[in-house]
């Protein structure tokens, strides 16, 4: 068990091996992303840290940031530098007056960074939502189930190419990735890239192509569409099997910090128990 950093959106755990974050609303800061509020905790093993930085924030806070290899995090991949910085589950914004805790998690991160970091990673590192998993989108359903995408159109949203070409199933062994467009811009979707794509003749356009769902306000949020469209992608790359997360090492340093955490507010009552009830249960 090692340092613990309380920010405005997230809880920092270090350990031997990786960082644990749990997304949390803090005092501060009432009001959390619902994309952070969606992914609950993530646990980021150290090989997917390419690096660390600590700079000035707004309002008197100071931003600690890591810097996830490329290729290390599904999420990270599908959002293509999309996400808004409010929504970066990398950043964890402090209180000016932490800076020097700040300096000294990043210092100690930095430390135990290898020289694979610097290098892109060679398959996914961070765990993300495992199928069964199903997405609302504005003109489909859209649905993952371990061994293909499936789209389910909506009588009132698909167009008369969708409706009329039927719904539409496609194997994992057909697809070469997923391209997700935020639902923040405009044109957002998720699109299947597949390894032969349809001829020239084909409607580009996300509204009529057969792999696409498109998004609108109140379908296909952040923080549903991109947790999927990643899923998607680890998927992929699932057969060449995505790495295994490590688990976190109980011990009483661990109760401890959980105390100190319930203590300050960070844990609820219920999160207190379980999450200790878990931690003894697993020293057993």
């Amino acid at each position: 068990m090692g340092d613990v950093l309380a920010g405005n959106h997230a809880v920092w755990e270090f350990d031997s091996d990786s960082v644990l974050i749990r997304f949390a609303r803090g005092i501060r800061t009432p009001r959390q992303p619902r994309l952070l509020h969606a992914l609950g905790a993530r646990r980021i093993p150290l090989e997917a840290v390419s690096g660390v930085t600590v700079t000035a924030g707004k309002r008197d806070t100071v931003v600690l940031r890591a810097v996830p290899r490329p290729g290390a995090d599904p999420l990270m991949e599908a959002a293509a530098g999309q996400l808004r910085e409010v929504c970066d589950p990398y950043r964890l914004v402090l209180p000016g007056d932490r800076a020097p805790y700040a300096e000294a998690f990043a210092d100690t991160l930095r430390s135990r960074l290898g020289p694979e970091a610097a290098e892109p990673a060679e398959h996914f590192l961070v765990e993300v939502p495992r199928p069964p998993l199903q997405l609302k989108a504005y003109d489909a359903r859209v649905t993952l189930d371990g061994s293909a995408v499936a789209f389910h159109w909506s009588r009132t949203g698909a167009t008369s190419t969708k409706w009329k070409a039927g719904d539409q199933r496609y194997p994992l062994a057909d697809l070469a990735g997923v391209e997700w467009s935020s639902p923040d811009g405009p044109g957002g979707h998720l699109r299947l890239l597949l390894h032969e794509p349809p001829g020239s003749g084909a409607d580009p356009r996300p509204s009529h192509d057969l792999a696409a769902a498109v998004f609108a306000v109140g379908y296909g949020s952040v923080h549903e569409s991109l947790p999927f469209a990643a899923a998607v992608l680890a998927a992929l790359r699932g057969r060449t099997p995505v790495a295994a997360l490590p688990s976190p090492r109980p011990s009483d340093d661990r109760l401890e910090h959980l105390s100190e955490l319930h203590s300050a507010g960070l844990l609820t009552d219920a999160e207190y128990v379980a999450l200790r009830d878990r931690f003894t249960a697993d020293t057993r």
